[in-house]
């Protein structure tokens, strides 16, 4: 191999290393354990996310996050990723209909570096209704949509959420 096709080989698979490595700090792949988001996630479903922070989050997304770590959560030994919609963020009014963990706090709208998840499947969901707000540095990023098997890559990295708490997608 000449000299001048070595360095090509070198400097492509390089590439195609930083590539994969930007690719997997930026997304991940979860695969849903549970039926808190049922019917529109199931388990065994998997998505797509990308990693985001609280401010690029709209009321509606599903969001992926870590469990909380705090009080009413103290009790629950929820490991791993949970996935839940995102049902209020900072400044819009707190939904307190239906959510006992809401009924004596003062404030009137979500606050900074807050947010309320809530399972589709409130009978099978631990959530915001009973267990109050997520901070901001649990939250891992939003689901951009699901994958079908096909669509998977023996290699890719996946995350498996756990506990009754994780829900799935359907389109």
């Amino acid at each position: 191999m000449s000299p001048a096709a070595a360095a090509l080989a070198v400097t492509t698979v390089s590439a195609a290393a930083i590539a994969t490595t930007v690719l997997r700090r930026r997304y991940i792949i979860v695969t849903v354990i549970g039926s808190s988001m049922s019917p529109t996630l199931v388990a065994g479903d998997r998505v797509l996310v990308r990693r985001a922070p609280l401010e690029a989050i709209a009321t509606g997304r599903l969001v992926v996050t870590e469990p909380p770590r705090e009080h009413r959560w103290d009790r629950v030994r929820a490991h791993g990723l949970l996935i839940k919609r995102a049902a209020a963020v900072p400044g819009d009014p707190l939904p307190r209909e239906g959510a006992p963990a809401f009924a004596d706090l003062p404030e009137e709208r979500v606050p900074e570096g807050r947010i309320v998840l809530l399972g589709d499947n409130p009978a099978a969901s631990l959530d915001s209704r009973h267990c109050g707000y997520f901070q901001a540095e649990q939250i891992v990023g939003v689901v951009l949509r699901p994958l079908k098997s096909s669509e998977m890559r023996s290699g890719t990295r996946t995350q498996q959420p756990s506990g009754k708490d994780v829900p799935s997608w359907r389109m």
